[in-house]
Order: C-alpha cells, then sequence, then structure tokens
C-alpha cells in the first residue's frame, strides 16, 4: 500500500527504487514485525537477494529477522537467508553479528536442521564470544549437527579467511 501511494505521487520507477527509497523512509515504530519479515521472507524466496542485501545494508535492524529467515519452512528462504548472512560477511562485516543473538536460541531448536543451519551461520559471522553456545551441542543428537557444530568452532578458531 506504502510503495502504491508512493508510485503514484512520484510516477514509475523500478522495484530496487521503491525499495531503497521507502524503506529507509517509514519510521521504525510504524513497521509491522510480521508483515515485514514475510515481505523479507516472499522476497527471498522470489530470488531479490540482492535487494535484501541493499536494505540491510541501510537499516541494521533488520539483522533481528536472520533467525526467522533460517527457520521458515521454505527451503528457498532458508538457502536464501544462509546466502545472505555469507554476503553480509563480505560486504557489511561490522554489522553481520548483529544476526548473532538472533541466530543463538535456534541452536535449541527442536529441528536439526535449524540447528545446524544457526550453527553454521554463527561460523560464518565469525564472532569468538558464540564458541561457548556451539560447545553446549557439540555433542547434539544429530550427526549432521555435531560436523557442523566442530566446522563452525573451526572456523572461528582460525580466524576470518581473505577473499
Amino acid at each position: 500500500m506504502i510503495i502504491q501511494q508512493f508510485m503514484l505521487r512520484m510516477g514509475p520507477c523500478n522495484r530496487k527504487d521503491v525499495i531503497i527509497v521507502i524503506y529507509p523512509c517509514m519510521e521504525p515504530a510504524k513497521k509491522d514485525f510480521a508483515d515485514l519479515k514475510t515481505m523479507l521472507a516472499d522476497y527471498m524466496e522470489n530470488g531479490l537477494l540482492d535487494n535484501i542485501i541493499d536494505m540491510f545494508k541501510h537499516d541494521q535492524t533488520l539483522y533481528a529477522y536472520i533467525g526467522d529467515l533460517i527457520a521458515d519452512e521454505r527451503m528457498r528462504v532458508r538457502i536464501g537467508a544462509t546466502a545472505l548472512v555469507e554476503s553480509l560477511r563480505r560486504e557489511d562485516p561490522e554489522n553481520v553479528k548483529r544476526a548473532i543473538p538472533h541466530l543463538l536460541p535456534l541452536l535449541k531448536a527442536e529441528a536439526p536442521i535449524i540447528r545446524g543451519d544457526a550453527a553454521y551461520l554463527l561460523g560464518v559471522i565469525g564472532n569468538g564470544d558464540v564458541v561457548p553456545f556451539l560447545n553446549e551441542i557439540i555433542d547434539d543428537a544429530d550427526m549432521n549437527v555435531r560436523m557442523i557444530v566442530r566446522e563452525a568452532i573451526e572456523d572461528i578458531v582460525a580466524g576470518p579467511k581473505l577473499s
């Protein structure tokens, strides 16, 4: 609705321009968590990763949605969220750590795939402060989660990779 009103006032523009122009203009108090979460997940499912990366680089409060994206039932959204964090690790390394508090609770998720994805992303982010949390699930019941946790800890201890 906001985008449609903007387009009526401003004339034709492409979708990326609308996202970059409209989103930062919205007052944070008026952002509806559920609507924004749904929009991010839908954009992710539709392959609009570049748009989402730009949104995250312009509004660091969006890192609060990483946990929801990783726990989404749609595989394309989860894969996109992983690609998002990997990209932001390179493009926005100072802010990507904002995702950590939203990933840590997922280490205790019921579904092993969510625990594993959260552990993997914590390894990608590479902050040493999360190693104790990863150590808590190093003996997870799921073999794949155990392997991912060990690799994440190794990646964190090894430090950032030059690319």
